[in-house]
């Protein structure tokens, strides 16, 4: 890496949020704040046949309203929310995307389950009435770069585009490829991602990891950390995110945005039953040194929080271990909105760069009893307000995949080079 390449910061200029606690960025924090749930029964279809019937589900969401009329019978659930979060993000940084070189702008999204409620419906139809019933949209709406397409389409965005399918970890992994993209040719990068899987199709698919909760009280179903947990409650939705250099955002006069991305690293856990132990341990040292920064300059950690006994153990065991037991407070707001896969570590970072704007920690809700081991400080209750310079969001997906990332308050990374 060259020596300006360490100089360049990359900041999130503009964010739109789709998730079960609110469409926009102001109605989503106002209900985190308020530790108000977005987890409820299913609704999308009937769960009644099923033994998971909770979910976090985006609502007051109309697909007509938001997505131009001809891309929603070509396109799924989830690239309708994409395209919608993709169009309030443009909007919240100001953005008119054909006023910029349509080369220099780059879309990476984040997907875990691609179109599933498409596909099953077509599945369907091949089905029930034979192969010439299915529709042509068929072979690009299931698509796991489907949204990237769109989104890249939409707007004239022919940079490179991309997309990364690594569940839970994959958005911030976009991050971390945007970043990328503006250390080489990009000027502005469309990052983030949404999933949306609550149809029978995709609820199937998830209950073969054998992680999902089958609580059906709300309140008591997602419980990270918690000596109650008995999994995590899945959910759709997410963010999408404006990412520029600083200097190409205070020519658009925008300035430093919600914050900086200071550091980013990922890796890939062993084999189930290898010798070999997790790797988010040195995840997080290797994001806090491209960061340039010690663990006590962390002041908030926003946890994976996987709601599984042994996977919430590791990652306790990974943050006391770099930070000290109960040395820094951490926070799990997905609680209010379950885990999103693609759409899940988007939705965090947009949160952490609300808690850095606003200087105040979201509480975890639900968790009450920390199952033996878990020596963390994790914020319950209610919110808690901190000065707050750096934050630090984790993201594991099935499989080993995992992800951390540094985010520093606007301003804070070009006034502490001055």
């Amino acid at each position: 890496m060259t020596a300006s390449a360490h100089t360049t910061e990359t900041v999130i200029t503009g964010i739109g949020v789709v998730a079960p606690t609110g469409l926009g960025v102001e109605a989503h924090w106002e209900s985190v704040l308020a530790g108000k749930s977005g987890i409820g029964r299913i609704n999308r279809f009937d769960p009644s046949p099923y033994p998971v019937k909770l979910a976090g589900q985006v609502s007051g969401f109309a697909a007509g309203e938001r997505v131009p009329g001809r891309l929603i019978p070509q396109t799924d659930h989830w690239t309708h929310l994409g395209l919608a979060a993709a169009q309030a993000a443009l909007d919240d940084a100001q953005v008119v995307p054909a006023t910029l070189p349509e080369y220099e702008m780059a879309v990476v999204t984040a997907s875990s389950s691609g179109g599933t409620e498409f596909g099953q419906h077509e599945m369907e139809r091949l089905y029930q009435n034979g192969p010439s019933w299915v529709g042509a949209y068929q072979s690009i709406a299931w698509f796991y770069a489907a949204t990237t397409g769109q989104v890249s389409i939409r707007h004239g965005m022919r940079g490179s585009c991309g997309v990364v399918c690594n569940e839970q970890a994959g958005g911030i992994d976009a991050v971390g490829q945007g970043r990328r993209l503006l250390r080489a040719d990009a000027r502005l990068v469309v990052s983030g991602g949404t999933d949306a899987s609550l149809c029978p199709y995709g609820l199937v698919a998830q209950l073969a990891t054998g992680l999902l909760s089958v609580a059906e009280h709300p309140d008591r179903a997602y419980l990270p950390f918690d000596v109650d947990a008995t999994g995590y409650v899945p959910g759709e939705g997410g963010a999408i995110m404006i990412m520029e250099t600083l200097d190409g955002a205070r020519q658009r006069g925008i300035g430093a945005g919600y914050g900086s991305v200071l550091g980013y690293a990922a890796g890939f856990d062993p084999p189930e039953g290898s010798a070999r132990p997790p790797v988010l341990r040195r995840t997080i040292e290797r994001a806090l040194a491209d960061a340039r920064c010690a663990p006590t300059d962390v002041d908030v950690v926003f946890a994976d929080a996987a709601g599984q006994r042994s996977a919430d153990l590791v990652e306790a065991s990974a943050i006391s271990s770099v930070f000290g037991a109960g040395a820094v407070p951490v926070t799990a707001p997905k609680t209010l909105t379950g885990r999103l896969y693609g759409g899940g570590a988007s939705l965090d970072v947009a949160t952490a760069l609300l808690a850095l704007r606003d200087q105040v920690v979201p509480a975890t809700t639900g968790t009450t009893r920390l199952a033996p081991g878990i020596e963390l400080d994790l914020v319950l209750g209610q919110p808690r307000s901190l000065p707050l310079r750096r934050a630090l969001v984790l993201a594991r997906g099935h499989g080993g995949f995992t992800a951390a990332l540094v985010l520093g308050r606007a301003g804070f990374a070009s006034d502490r080079q001055r």
